[in-house]
C-alpha cells in the first residue's frame, strides 16, 4: 500500500518528454518539463497509476485514457477544450478527465499529482 498526501515524499521520477504523437502536444508558453513514474500497470495493460510532475508553462495535449488525478502540490489551470469547462486546481483537489479530450494545461506553480488511468484498448 502506498499513501500519498500533500507534501509527502514521492520518490524518484524519470523525465517524461512531450513527444507522444497520440497526445499531440503543443507548447503554448514557457518551457514546461514533465517527469513521472508508473507504479502499477502501464504498457500492455488497460490500467495504470503513478506520479506526474510538471514545471511552469502552458501546453495542450489530448488525454490518453480516462484519468482520475489528485494534486499533491502546486497550482494549475486546466481547460477541457472538448467541454469548455475550466478549473484552477491545487493540493488536495481531484479531477476526472475522459479519454480523448483535448486539454490546455497552464502550470502556475510546479505541480505534482497522483493518477489512475484506464484505457480499454490498452496503453
Amino acid at each position: 500500500m502506498q499513501i500519498y498526501t500533500p507534501g509527502s515524499e514521492i520518490g524518484v521520477l524519470q523525465p517524461w518528454p512531450f513527444d507522444n504523437p497520440e497526445s499531440n502536444y503543443k507548447i503554448l508558453s514557457g518551457a514546461p518539463a514533465a517527469s513521472g513514474r508508473i507504479d502499477t500497470g502501464g504498457a500492455g495493460y488497460t490500467t495504470r497509476s503513478g506520479i506526474w510532475r510538471c514545471s511552469t508553462g502552458a501546453f495542450e495535449c489530448t488525454e490518453q485514457g480516462d484519468e482520475l488525478m489528485t494534486f499533491l502540490s502546486g497550482r494549475c489551470h486546466l481547460t477541457d477544450q472538448s467541454t469548455g469547462k475550466s478549473h484552477v486546481l491545487g493540493a488536495g483537489d481531484s479531477l476526472f478527465m475522459p479519454d480523448g479530450h483535448r486539454v490546455t494545461w497552464e502550470i502556475i506553480q510546479e505541480v505534482t499529482k497522483v493518477f489512475f488511468g484506464n484505457k480499454s484498448s490498452g496503453y
